[in-house]
């Protein structure tokens, strides 16, 4: 099986997550600066998680752009990715309200590190069906960078129940640490 379907749905699941996330912000009520004031935290947070998002709709794509072909084992990590980011709208909504309480925000890093568990799991699976010598292989390497990440999760969640903004920091460096987008597959596959 190709790997067209697979992305088209993918991307069609990460749009609606992001039409979700900007859905929750509501809008102030006044028509002044200061109207806008208490949104701040909302819209901060905002930003952090479309960033997310983003990183993970980015590597997913240069991923697949590395992939000849899909299987049903594919298929359901790629679920399992999905499923992860699905909840972002939620605890991204829930940490926004309760920035200061221990749960929710340890909840948004739970997320976030099942979804780069899920993610390093699909490009395991990716992997095993196309080989250890292929240009995937080849281009994801030990991936430091995603373990380095589900580890700065797990510190973060820590943190959570001794101080939220700690946690908070962290998220936003992981972010920074992939907002670049990943070069390693446009080095190592060929442009088509």
């Amino acid at each position: 099986m190709g790997r067209g379907r697979l992305e088209a749905f993918s991307d069609g699941v990460i749009a609606v997550i992001i039409t979700i996330m900007v859905l929750e912000m509501k809008v102030p009520h006044g028509n002044d600066l200061a109207a806008l004031v208490p949104l701040v935290p909302v819209f901060l947070s905002y930003v952090v998680s479309f960033i997310y998002v983003g990183i993970y709709w980015n590597n997913h794509h240069h991923m697949l752009h590395a992939v000849q072909h899909v299987n049903g084992r594919v298929l359901w990590a790629n679920m399992h990715l999905l499923f992860w980011l699905s909840l972002v709208p939620f605890v991204t909504g829930w940490a926004n309200e309760n920035l200061q309480a221990s749960l929710p925000v340890a909840l948004y890093g739970v997320v976030l590190l099942m979804a780069g568990v899920s993610y390093y799991l699909l490009e395991r699976v990716l992997i095993a069906g196309h080989g250890k010598d292929s240009s995937l292989a080849k281009a994801m390497g030990s991936d430091f960078k995603g373990l380095a990440s589900v580890f700065l999760y797990a510190v973060a969640i820590g943190f959570a129940f001794i101080n939220t903004w700690i946690s908070c920091a962290l998220y936003v460096v992981v972010a920074l640490m992939w907002f670049i987008p990943d070069p390693r597959i446009e080095r190592t596959v060929p442009r088509g």
